[in-house]
């Protein structure tokens, strides 16, 4: 059997990476703490988390699977929306955790079964890669700002 082409093995290793990167930097955080908005208005650890999800949903449908929630009811995790402003709609914290698992079961079920990347879509999946590696590196700050030991070592 011949193996992956590199760029799917790139892709596939980005998410991977970044997964373990999320889990290890969100690993011990409360609802309560994952609510915080360092200086009164910084995006939330709760926020940075559910607006991967709803980005990963995108990157699951560019790769022609389906969104694990309903984008309407957690459209306060969309870009360019004001997070502060709607705090009260947010998903609980093991909720997004759940959710978070689901999209990378999905995203690894569909690159596994990629056999190459449509050119057309080139463009996308990296800007999805280094939308996601920018956020989760996010919550390496986030997790020292609540007084919590730095999770990457």
């Amino acid at each position: 059997m011949e193996s992956k082409s590199n760029d799917i093995e790139i892709i596939n290793l980005q998410v991977l990476s970044n997964y373990k990167v999320i889990l290890m930097n969100i690993d011990g955080i409360s609802n309560e703490e994952a609510m915080v908005f360092p200086n009164g208005d910084a995006n939330c650890m709760n926020w940075i988390l559910g607006h991967l999800i709803y980005i990963r949903n995108a990157f699951i449908n560019v790769l022609g699977g389906e969104s694990v929630w309903d984008e309407e009811k957690y459209s306060c995790y969309n870009r360019g929306e004001i997070p502060l402003q709607r705090k009260d709609e947010f998903a609980d914290f093991e909720t997004l955790k759940s959710y978070l698992d689901e999209t990378q079961d999905r995203l690894i079920q569909k690159i596994s079964h990629l056999e190459r990347i449509n050119p057309d879509q080139v463009n996308d999946i990296a800007t999805l890669c280094l939308h996601e590696i920018y956020h989760s590196g996010q919550f390496g700050y986030l997790r020292r700002i609540l007084g919590k030991p730095g999770a990457i070592k």
